[in-house]
């Protein structure tokens, strides 16, 4: 039985100056439902005239109530927004699981309240944004500021689209910006859902706009722009690679959050069952659909053959279904395009002669899901052990040292994230030093917080997001000298 109906109603228009509007030109988009490659809704278009609306509408709130409003009323304000969230929470994960192919029991557990502990997060932490005292010499007073860097954009991807659009967001108008949010053109549903949180939240008109749409138009207008003073970018490196190169006119701030290729790590002295429980959910967790997927996994030699073993069953067992049936494990590949690429580097495993032990195929005639996939036998120079799948793809490489692993793993220009499962603290720390990556995962994998900066190393990007680094992100500093 399903354990959700499909919500009624939600919004399906721009977000510009506190209230929903149509494009300009009135053009419209459908957004599709990728269990049954059915239509949701028409979603709004946006395009040049609606970016212009939306600047103004932000610099406006900038001149007025809200470039001028004390901290505490801000912070009141932001944390409202994550109260609003969680009175929504069933609508948030239907919408989510509709739009995204993401189960609903995992994003009503998981992506609507850490949405909402976003805003709270940021909310709780924007007073922390204080300058300094620097002395110089008795006759100067020198102090510095923390000022906002006014009118900010987050594009943002289709795999977690809720919480990104909250990471992208949260951090920029806690620190006193306005905010322009591109959602991923698959995914549109609960970004416009967010933005009827914000209104009902009483933040002012302006501080937020979102706008749907066409990366290739509207997100290329926002790069270019020359009143967007900065970008957090969540996405392909290839994707961010262009942006970087088509913003550089107008010098605008960018946090590049990109791709990734993790890799997991499993020593012989580890707990097996929870180690192979641990890589499973680091690929097949959101379809593998996650940035930081351990897409990578490397296995001691004297226990790859069992590891291997364990990883097939458990994969052989994960039910596909509806997002919103509650026996479902995993969902379908979020579009076709993603769905038609994992298809792709599967064929392109096998006939580079990696050993499929499980999956490796289409899951159903309808819907783009994708059967859980593990390689054994996999070669460092095979596409699938070195270009980011973004799907349930699994590639399994053996080891023998720790001296050859962390060459191996070190083998990628990405270098987002990485995991490893030892019993031994002396050696997960060495291995935690020796790998290029923002985040380390020992005995565990996949865990976030709003307080932990999150962010990449080589093309997996630069800058980071959450945490009291991703609040200073958003502002600028200023000098002040008074001769006394």
């Amino acid at each position: 039985m399903p354990l959700v109906t499909r919500p009624a109603s939600f919004p399906t228009k721009l977000f510009i100056n506190g209230e929903f509007v149509d494009a300009a030109d009135k053009r419209t988009y459908d957004t599709i439902n990728p269990a049954d490659e059915s239509v949701i809704a028409p979603i709004a278009c946006a395009g040049r005239a609606d970016l212009e609306a939306a600047v103004a509408a932000g610099k406006a709130a900038l001149a007025g109530k809200w470039g001028t409003m004390g901290p505490a009323q801000r912070s009141q304000l932001i944390w409202n927004i994550g109260d609003e969230i969680m009175k929504r929470r069933e609508q948030f994960a239907a919408l989510e699981a509709m739009d995204a192919g993401k189960p609903y029991s995992e994003c009503y557990a998981i992506d609507v309240p850490m949405a909402a502990d976003h805003f709270k997060y940021f909310a709780g932490v924007l007073r922390s944004l204080q300058g300094e005292t620097i002395p110089v010499n008795d006759s100067l007073f020198v102090y510095t500021l923390r000022e906002p860097l006014g009118i900010v954009a987050g594009i943002t991807p289709w795999n977690f689209p809720l919480l990104m659009a909250a990471r992208k967001i949260g951090p920029a108008i806690a620190a006193g910006n306005v905010c322009i949010l591109k959602p991923a053109n698959p995914t549109p549903l609960t970004a416009l859902l967010l933005a009827e949180c914000i209104a009902a939240a009483k933040v002012p008109a302006g501080v937020v706009s979102v706008l749907t749409g066409k990366g290739s138009e509207v997100g290329q207008m926002i790069v270019e722009h020359p009143e967007i003073a900065a970008i957090s970018f969540t996405g392909s490196t290839e994707i961010g690679v262009k942006m970087v190169r088509d913003a550089a006119h107008t010098l605008k701030k960018l946090t590049m959050e990109l791709g990734g290729k993790s890799p997991n790590v499993v020593f012989a002295d580890a707990d097996l069952d929870t180690a192979v429980k641990g890589a499973q959910a680091a690929i097949f967790y959101n379809k593998g659909e996650v940035c930081t997927a351990g897409s990578r996994l490397f296995v001691e030699a004297k226990v790859h053959d069992e590891v291997v073993e364990k990883l097939a069953a458990r994969a052989g067992k994960m039910t596909h279904g509806d997002p919103l049936d509650s026996d479902t494990k995993l969902g379908p590949q979020n579009n076709k395009q993603q769905f038609e690429t994992t298809l792709k580097f599967i064929e392109e495993g096998k006939k580079a002669g990696a050993k499929l032990v499980a999956g490796g195929e289409r899951a159903g005639a309808k819907g783009y899901f994708v059967k859980p996939t593990v390689f054994a036998d996999v070669k460092p120079e095979m596409s699938i052990a070195r270009e980011e799948i973004f799907g349930p793809v699994l590639a399994v490489q053996k080891f023998e040292s720790f001296e050859e692993l962390v060459t191996k793993a070190n083998d990628s220009r990405y270098g987002l994230a990485a995991g490893v499962w030892t019993k031994d603290v002396s050696k997960a720390h060495r291995y935690a030093k020796a790998i290029k990556a923002g985040a380390i995962w020992v005995n565990c994998y996949n865990w976030y917080d709003s307080a932990v900066p999150y962010g990449g190393y080589k093309q997996s990007g630069y800058g980071r997001e959450m945490g009291l680094q991703g609040l200073a992100a958003m502002t600028q500093s200023k000098s002040v000298w008074v001769q006394l």
